[in-house]
């Protein structure tokens, strides 16, 4: 396969005696390397390289100004828009939202060489028609809306002006300059001649200036593209060639040059549908290690084409190990490298900054950042790991600056330079940045890790002009105009990549492909909505206006595709194209209509095979996790035992073996957490001790209804001196915490009006509060004895039978402590009640030995249905209940706890899981 740039060289060699005269003009960069190298192998000696241009690099030499940065342009545009025009203006941050737009449009406007008067005027009427109506007065909201319509045309003269005054020009700018020179240029290049070569679409005003030169007589130009798309009267791939050989005069008396037949030829085309996109990244990475293992040196000629650019990093990834020479010919997108996600963090935390500091969530999610880490880490310490247990210890839901300091006396340069207690400007918080990206520079030179410097690099340029311009502009206020510039500018910045652009695997995007051949090549994405990109329509120009005035809409943009597409077709042997099975709005649409297309392509159709990959999955049998009991574990059950079980740990036995061993044996503990909100557990514990506060001056006395109101007008300053204890008083005058605050009050208040009325038919005294019982029992088959210890909330006598009652916040069922059949304590769940109940009452009774008591549970939830008691019942079916707890009962029971016990202890029995 002779490729195109080879071919071109070989005729112009065979024609010249020497390439001094030629100026190439090709439409990028990267090809112009490629000549070069087309050009020394064809020579075959040693001559002056010719003059090679890409098409901007060509203009903006011609016109004699620099391109300006987009974030310059932006500032310009806006400080035009102050000036331009009595209506009233938006400011920076709102201009900022939609001023990328307007210099979309006209840069090409001016690209397209369009009368800006006619145009502007146009779109003026249509706007005035559009907002007409029957009254004759119109709002003020409609006379501004108007107004900046009306003064587009003078904003875009003053904006044009004041860009060439400081030599600068956008794009379209800088080709309409290149079109008032170009006369100039051309007398004064009279003896050399311009070749330009593998153009395609067009704008108006390279259109005007290849032809300028053409009809000099002295330049010539070179398409790339199979007559096979020439013929065909439908086909997008020629669309634009179609054009220019049926509308330029030159070509009546000229022939077109460059024309190949290479698209006819026999090909190994593969279709294949990859769900997902990390999927399609794998696939590719697959694909290059069976095309290397097959033939080396095939590598050397085989380009991966990425259709959605955001895959680059996955493909990287899944580069084999084995291809050692890779070359990107494409920028990365600035906002995808990790180190952008720290800077949009730093700029949401001080932007959310207020009188109480920062919310705990949002400071923990900037800390976790990679690079934060790195920032903090000094002398091989966890700074964040430090501060984020402080956090939790200290349950701060509001961290300021000075909170942080607090934590490490000694100074910490990072710590500093992230938060600070001033009032952080843009000027401010620029410094900041910058400050910032000098210290990881250090860092990251230290590692050697130059990716991370090239990224580093990008942003430091980015924030010093951005420091520059603000300077300069005095608009630039406040930190949310900045962060919305900053964003804008990110989702249009690029890294670009350095490497060898004639070795090894290359990697590029779509346009970055243009006027290279290769023999294998692998293009991802091709989907709807990505090749072709579709209906997009981010412009304020109206559809119907841009036909009337020539300027590009969808169906030029989707030719621009199609050509690309098909080129890079036209001279490759292998072709895979992998598309997305699972089409959504964001990772495109289904595959794309190039691949039907090429379905029904009579040329091809025997050489196309379809097929759809998916990964490998291997089945997992899901088994129930059973840990068996070692030496090591058997002591450690042993060890418990001696300590001591509590009725709750009994019973997370009961519901699930393996909890038991995680809380137990391996000590494992809940991870301690910021309670922004009371938590069920806090708010348990809260009303517990509130209750035995309240309670506390009626020990070993009988409940009056005197003392019992007395202590109802405490119950807001207990409750209140308790949650004191965790939160300030800031977190619980509002939101979720004060509803808490109310609730815990509420349900105090009605138990203790529901005792006032329960002591006037009855006597009740108050025997203990909180009380912590420890018993050891002997257990057939353990050595030792086993300890059972507790804490019983309220142990009182009502009208002489003593009662033993437990506080519970959440909800009852009569059903949760009534017992028929005994083994059902120790083996379902759903009768833990039951079992804590007569657990609390069996340790009671060894230590105050009694005939027989009560045993029940204060639900808050459900007051009115008073305490539920515990009972045993002959059938579930019957209502006649036993609601004493006598010797004959306790001694059933002790016969299941020892069952349970024996059962922990038992080696040959293996913790298991139970399922949910």
């Amino acid at each position: 396969m002779q490729s195109f740039l080879n071919q071109i060289a070989e005729e112009l060699w065979e024609k010249n005696d020497s390439f001094d005269n030629l100026i190439f003009i090709l439409p990028g960069k990267r090809a112009g390397t490629f000549l070069k190298n087309s050009i020394s192998k064809i020579v075959g000696k040693t001559i002056f390289a010719p003059e090679i241009h890409s098409i901007e690099s060509f203009v903006e030499m011609i016109s004699g100004l620099s391109y300006a940065t987009n974030t310059q342009q932006l500032f310009e545009l806006y400080n035009a828009y102050l000036n331009t025009g009595n209506d009233e203006k938006e400011s920076f941050y709102s201009f900022s939202k939609w001023g990328q737009i307007l210099l979309q449009d006209f840069n090409e406007i001016d690209r397209y060489l369009v009368p800006t008067d006619k145009l502007f005027s146009y779109l003026s009427v249509v706007q005035e028609m559009n907002q007409w109506h029957l009254k004759p007065n119109k709002t003020q909201l409609i006379e501004d809306y108007l107004s900046f319509w009306n003064n587009l045309e003078e904003l875009h003269a003053d904006f044009s002006k004041n860009l060439l005054e400081n030599g600068l020009g956008h794009q379209g700018l800088v080709y309409k300059e290149t079109c008032n020179n170009l006369s100039d240029y051309i007398n004064d290049t009279k003896n050399k001649k311009h070749i330009f070569v593998g153009f395609n679409a067009l704008n108006k005003a390279e259109t005007y200036i290849i032809k300028e030169f053409l009809k000099e007589g002295k330049a010539d130009i070179f398409w790339d593209i199979d007559t096979c798309f020439l013929k065909d009267k439908i086909h997008d791939a020629g669309f634009f060639i179609r054009q220019y050989q049926k509308e330029w005069s030159y070509f009546k008396d000229h022939p077109l040059k460059g024309l190949s037949e290479y698209y006819g030829t026999t090909k190994n085309i593969q279709i294949t549908g990859v769900p997902k996109k990390v999927s399609q990244a794998k696939y590719v990475g697959n694909l290059i290690s069976n095309l290397n293992k097959k033939d080396p040196k095939q590598i050397r000629s085989t380009a991966v084409i990425l259709g959605d650019e955001t895959l680059l990093n996955p493909i990287l990834n899944s580069i084999p190990a084995e291809i050692n020479r890779v070359n990107i010919t494409m920028g990365y997108p600035l906002d995808k490298t990790p180190i952008a996600g720290m800077f949009t963090r730093l700029f949401d935390l001080y932007i959310q900054l207020d009188s109480r500091g920062w919310f705990y969530k949002n400071l923990v999610s900037f800390l976790v950042h990679p690079y934060v880490q790195k920032i903090l880490t000094k002398d091989h310490l966890n700074t964040i790991a430090r501060i984020k247990t402080e956090i939790n210890k200290r349950n701060w839901i509001y961290i300021t600056p000075s909170k942080l300091e607090s934590l490490f006396p000694d100074s910490n340069e990072g710590l500093t330079l992230l938060f600070s207690d001033e009032n952080v400007d843009p000027s401010v918080f620029l410094n900041k940045v910058i400050g910032i990206i000098e210290l990881l520079k250090v860092k990251f030179q230290l590692l050697e890790n130059n990716l991370e410097l090239e990224y580093l690099y990008k942003f430091y340029t980015l924030f010093n002009e951005l420091k520059l311009l603000s300077a300069k502009y005095p608009f630039l206020k406040d930190l949310r105009a900045l962060q919305s510039i900053f964003k804008e500018l990110l989702s249009t910045e690029k890294v670009n990549f350095r490497g060898e652009p004639l070795e090894g695997l290359q990697i590029m995007g779509m346009l970055e492909s243009r006027n290279l051949d290769f023999e294998t090549v692998i293009i991802t994405s091709v989907n709807e909505g990505i090749l072709p990109a579709g209906k997009t329509n981010n412009s304020f120009i109206p559809f119907d206006i841009k036909r009337e005035f020539g300027l590009p809409v969808y169906k030029e943009k989707d030719a621009v595709y199609t050509y690309h597409f098909y080129r890079l077709l036209q001279r490759a042997k292998n072709i895979y194209l992998i598309y997305n099975t699972e089409a959504d709005v964001i990772e495109g649409g289904e595959k794309s209509r190039f691949i039907s297309q090429l379905l029904t392509d009579e040329n091809h159709l025997e050489n196309i095979v379809t097929k759809i990959a998916v990964p490998r999955i291997n089945s997992i049998v899901n088994s129930p996790v059973s840990i068996q009991k070692d030496r090591d574990i058997t002591n450690k059950i042993s060890a418990v035992l001696k300590k001591g079980l509590s009725p709750s740990s009994l019973t997370n036995y009961i519901k699930n073996p393996i909890n038991f061993y995680k809380q137990k044996i391996l000590k494992l503990e809940e991870a301690l957490e910021v309670e922004e909100t009371i938590a069920s557990n806090t708010f348990g514990t809260i009303l517990h001790k509130a209750m035995e506060i309240l309670y506390d001056p009626f020990l070993g006395s009988f409940l009056t209804e005197g003392g019992l109101l007395e202590q109802k007008q405490k119950i807001r300053a207990v409750v209140e001196n308790e949650l004191l204890k965790i939160y300030t008083a800031e977190d619980i005058s509002r939101g979720k915490n004060l509803i808490a605050f109310n609730v815990i009050m509420a349900y105090i208040n009605s138990f203790i009006l529901k005792e006032i009325q329960d002591i006037k038919h009855h006597n009740i005294k108050i025997l203990a509060l909180e009380n912590e019982l420890s018993v050891r029992i002997d257990v057939p088959g353990i050595d030792t004895p086993v300890t059972l210890k507790g804490t019983l909330d309220r142990v009182d006598e009502k009208d002489g039978m003593l009662r033993i009652l437990d506080y519970k916040t959440g909800s009852v069922l009569k059903s949760n402590v009534e017992v028929v059949l005994w083994d059902e304590i120790i083996e379902n769940y759903d009768r833990s009640k039951a079992f804590q109940l007569l657990c609390y009452s069996f340790m009671y009774q060894i230590i105050n030995p009694i005939e027989k008591m009560n045993a029940g549970i204060i639900s808050f939830k459900n007051l009115g249905s008073g305490p539920f008691y515990f009972s045993t019942k002959n059938s579930r079916n019957t209502s006649n209940k036993d609601l004493n707890i006598t010797k004959e009962t306790l001694d059933l029971f002790r016969e299941q706890l020892i069952k349970l016990i024996q059962e922990i202890a038992n080696p040959d029995v293996p913790f298991m899981a139970k399922e949910d």
